[in-house]
């Protein structure tokens, strides 16, 4: 196995995980999140050479799995369903699943956030980028960075965080 597919599967092993927490916070679905990632892995893995020297990889590749959601709904506001036929019926389900997934209570309050808090959430929280670098994934300023995830997060803590209980006084 060459140098660069070792490096890949490193990184591969080192960031999946990450990865797929960060856009499931993001389009809220287990199987989606799964399929972008899956695609984004499968881009970078090609682009390696390119994607390696990146300064943030993980990042890299959980940018392209958004592109790729959006670009996912794109098409299928033009298409047309067909009625359900059964040829998938009996197909495994897919195999990679999110090691340590985001508990329930706190995936339910980050789907009602705006996406655009997701989306810092999830970048810095998760993938540990700092605000620059989600700046730069994002296409928005360090300040916005900043003012999103301070809105994020005292909506969160409101939404978790139950007030203490004021006793009844005489």
């Amino acid at each position: 196995m060459g140098t660069q597919r070792l490096e890949f599967a490193e990184f591969y092993r080192s960031s999946r995980d990450d990865c797929l927490r960060t856009v499931l916070i993001i389009v809220g679905d287990q199987d989606s999140a799964q399929e972008l990632v899956a695609e984004a892995f499968a881009r970078a893995c090609a682009s390696w050479r390119t994607v390696s020297k990146h300064p943030a990889p993980a990042a890299w590749v959980v940018r392209t799995a958004l592109n790729l959601n959006i670009s996912r709904w794109r098409r299928r506001r033009r298409e047309v369903p067909l009625p359900d036929t059964g040829m998938l019926a009996g197909l495994p389900a897919a195999v990679t699943t999110v090691q340590d997934p985001v508990d329930p209570q706190i995936m339910a309050a980050l789907r009602r956030l705006p996406a655009r808090q997701r989306q810092v959430i999830a970048l810095r929280l998760i993938l540990d980028l700092d605000t620059s670098a989600t700046a730069h994934a994002l296409g928005i300023t360090p300040n916005t960075v900043m003012a999103h995830m301070a809105r994020a997060l005292a909506a969160l803590r409101s939404d978790l965080i139950p007030e203490p209980q004021q006793e009844n006084q005489p």
